[in-house]
């Protein structure tokens, strides 16, 4: 069983299709799908069930995953673990909520570049429940991610708190006269996909407006979320830092059980604490903004 294989078959599996798979491995489609069929091959059984929305996997992909993003985990471990001497180099895999990349990491980001230059970063941006799944299987080092999360796998440090506000168009002056002026189901809920923290939060805030039924209607960019609230297509969830004083939308103070989140760094317990990860912790602690939990 090659140890590639594995690799592909957990990155077809965490992201549910073969085009997205490629993209991350940087390889071609046809490399993907050669790899899934070569294991299932190997196998003796199909490992994913395929329709027009992507892949889903079968029971024995089920049962085959956990083994497979370990033993990717523990093969890429290693190769780090041997590489390293003390001195931060070599590649580091960071993610991150997409509103917090945007707003909260651009100088954390070039302190740690300024200090180690050799580190190769990169930055994935997701929805939480994605980043926790890959800090978890190995393929992230660590992950900026929504709180609370309560997992005996995970450390947790709060390295930002945020405070959410209601963003609505300009012509909404207050939540009063938006719920005055949107009867019924409510304004439509501008979210980010399933597995967003914020869109959870913001469905919460809609039972409790009374809009339990108002429409979704999902984005895939922060900057097109915002474009469409100015344009007054709905109202969305976002932290104040985020929105800052854009002038073509409105913020809207929520109250503080609904308006209060935390934003932790999350790593796996049994995880090599290698030197660039240890590098960036460093730069993340001397940051000025993490809050000891």
């Amino acid at each position: 069983m090659e140890l590639s294989d594995l690799v592909t078959f957990s990155t077809v599996a965490r992201l549910g299709g073969i085009t997205r798979a490629a993209d991350e491995l940087n390889t071609v489609q046809s490399n993907v799908t050669q790899r899934v069929k070569a294991l299932e091959t190997e196998i003796g059984t199909a490992l994913f069930e395929r329709h027009s929305r992507g892949m889903t996997l079968t029971g024995a992909g089920r049962r085959l995953l956990p083994y497979a993003q370990r033993m990717a985990a523990l093969s890429r471990e290693a190769v780090l673990a041997a590489r390293d001497d003390g001195e931060p180099k070599g590649p580091l895999s960071i993610g991150s909520m997409e509103t917090t990349a945007a707003v909260r990491l651009p100088s954390l980001l070039a302190e740690f570049h300024r200090r180690f230059p050799a580190v190769r970063l990169s930055l994935r941006t997701s929805p939480t429940a994605d980043l926790v799944a890959a800090v978890l299987d190995g393929s992230l080092d660590g992950a900026f991610v929504a709180g609370p999360i309560d997992h005996a796998d995970l450390s947790s440090t709060i390295a930002f708190r945020e405070e959410l506000v209601l963003v609505t168009s300009r012509r909404w002056a207050n939540l009063a006269a938006l719920r005055a002026g949107t009867p019924g189901s409510g304004p439509t809920a501008l979210v980010f996909r399933t597995g967003c923290s914020y869109r959870q939060r913001l469905e919460q805030v809609f039972s409790e407006f009374g809009w339990p039924s108002s429409a979704r209607f999902e984005l895939g960019t922060l900057d097109g979320m915002i474009g469409c609230v100015a344009a007054d297509m709905g109202v969305t969830l976002l932290p104040r830092a985020v929105v800052g004083k854009n002038e073509t939308v409105n913020v809207h103070k929520l109250k503080a059980a609904q308006s209060g989140v935390d934003t932790l760094f999350i790593q796996r317990r049994s995880a090599h604490q290698y030197s660039a990860l240890q590098g960036f912790t460093a730069c993340l602690n001397n940051s000025g903004e993490v809050i000891a939990a």
